[in-house]
């Protein structure tokens, strides 16, 4: 089973779950959760964000428009379609 697939059913199962059942999981995966969702408080991601940053605006950095995002990945859906 996919991770995809995987997360849909438990957003499905939480979704229907009884309270019990959902402060369960909770629980269980608080300091996880907790940890994910603090990403400022990471200084070393905090400061790699930074840098890149200011990497984008003084220009030694090479960036993409959405428009050219959304170019490549229709080419590349093309040449999938292609093969």
């Amino acid at each position: 089973m996919t991770t995809a697939a995987i997360r849909e059913k438990l957003y499905d199962y939480i979704r229907i779950a009884e309270d019990e059942k959902v402060k369960a999981i909770y629980v269980m995966l608080e300091d996880t959760i907790a940890e994910d969702t603090e990403w400022w408080k990471d200084k070393t991601f905090t400061n790699e964000l930074d840098e890149r940053y200011m990497n984008y605006k003084n220009g030694k950095e090479k960036t993409y428009s959405l428009a050219e995002v959304d170019e490549s990945i229709e080419a590349l859906k093309q040449k999938r379609k292609a093969k």
